[in-house]
């Protein structure tokens, strides 16, 4: 574990990172601020739901779970004539808004000094159903996307694109609920806690996918709408002569922290659109570059 001091300097030439116990970040205008960082850890690695696809017959599998959740959502117990859906395993759907999670944060202890922490906001089937009704959203296969399963909780999660909606959060339940943009959910996360490291990786995947079903509604190769396959794990050509299959892209990427011999500065960088005093690690896409 390394752990380090960033100072931020007025002038443009002299922003160095030096290496001392916690990261210390100081500006003209405030005093030193600290908070620890684990350079071990990846923010959106470690992704703790099970990704290994179960076979077809496997309620887990994207097929079988995808087919009871349809059932269930889609059911109308006060009109419908159809038989009850089999016994299907336990469902958990996070609510996504224009690529932001469902999040809701809470204080555990009394201190007015207490920090709060975060916890994604997953709703369960019932509230999931009140939940596209109150905010008007037609589910489509397009809108659902199978995230994984853990075997031992026998729990499957889904994530739900809802855009579409007018209002930005309704209340669940006791706990009031907001949507929250990824990066403002890594700033608030305790690294040392692997639970809330662990939600951070399936929102970032989870993100990751409805993005690229957002932006691969057609084919690449005829032209035509892209129609979901596997329970959002891959799309198809609606076209009968082509039926090309699309599946998520990958993208590699690299980020660095460049220190040098004595291990007691480090070399950042920083893009003309960033906020002022904002400086980050190099990173950038491994496709064509040196």
């Amino acid at each position: 574990m390394l752990s380090v001091s960033l100072f931020f300097s007025s002038s443009s030439s002299s922003h160095l990172l030096f290496l001392s116990k916690t990261l210390t970040k100081r500006t003209c205008f405030s005093s030193l601020v600290t908070m620890s960082i684990n350079l071990n850890a990846h923010a959106f690695a470690g992704n703790p739901i099970r990704s290994k696809t179960p076979k077809a017959h496997d309620p887990l599998s994207p097929s079988s779970a995808f087919q009871s959740l349809k059932t269930h959502l889609l059911q109308n117990p006060e009109t419908t004539s159809l038989p009850p859906p089999p016994k299907s395993p336990l469902f958990k759907v996070l609510p996504f808004r224009k690529g932001r999670p469902l999040a809701s944060s809470s204080i555990t202890g009394n201190n007015d000094d207490d920090v709060p922490s975060w916890h994604l906001g997953w709703i369960s089937l019932p509230d999931c159903k009140y939940f596209l009704g109150k905010c008007g959203v037609d589910l489509t296969e397009d809108s659902l996307v199978y995230l994984g399963s853990k075997v031992e909780d026998d729990v499957v999660y889904w994530a739900v694109d809802v855009s579409g909606e007018s209002r930005l959060v309704p209340e669940l339940g006791d706990n009031q609920f907001c949507f929250v943009e990824l990066r403002t959910l890594m700033v608030a996360t305790d690294w040392s806690d692997s639970i809330a490291m662990g939600e951070l990786a399936i929102a970032g995947h989870a993100r990751a996918l409805l993005e690229w079903h957002n932006l691969s509604r057609f084919c690449g190769h005829c032209g035509e709408k892209t129609i979901p396959k596997e329970a959002g794990r891959r799309k198809q050509c609606s076209n009968e002569s082509c039926k090309k299959r699309i599946y998520p892209r990958v993208d590699p990427v690299v980020i660095m922290l460049v220190i040098d011999r004595e291990n007691d500065r480090a070399l950042l960088g920083r893009q003309s659109r960033f906020v002022p005093r904002m400086w980050s690690c190099l990173a950038g896409f491994i496709e064509g570059k040196a």
